[in-house]
């Protein structure tokens, strides 16, 4: 159980880093406005994108949020990942931009799946 525990944390701070400390911090930046545009989406698609990234991370790193809204913040990482990993390969080919994003959905699956294994099945 403790084992679980640990690993839940290192996964969920894994995608918090990723996820929400930095679009924070670079979020803003001329290579995240190039990378946006460089994809063929609109400007006020990274900063919507950024906004939801930062929100959900909040969501999966706070502890008292649990529930629905936990699920959600997964769901909508698992479709980000999905969608990240879609567009790098359809515009610049199946290469590391294209695989990042599965690596990445690969530890937030870890992530989900401590989660529910130490919060919801643990016994009370």
């Amino acid at each position: 159980m403790k084992r679980d525990k640990i690993l839940y944390w290192i996964f969920t701070i894994i995608i918090f880093l990723f996820e929400g400390v930095m679009p924070l911090i670079f979020g803003n930046s001329e290579q995240a406005r190039s990378g946006v545009s460089h994809l063929g989406y609109p400007d006020y698609f990274r900063v919507m994108l950024n906004t939801f990234k930062i929100a959900g991370a909040l969501v999966l790193i706070i502890p008292p949020i649990r529930g629905r809204l936990k699920e959600w913040a997964y769901a909508g990482f698992t479709f980000n990942f999905i969608a990240a990993a879609v567009s790098h390969a359809v515009v610049d080919g199946l290469g590391t931009l294209a695989i990042f994003p599965i690596a990445i959905l690969l530890i937030h699956l870890l992530s989900y799946y401590f989660y529910n294994k130490v919060y919801l099945t643990a016994p009370n």
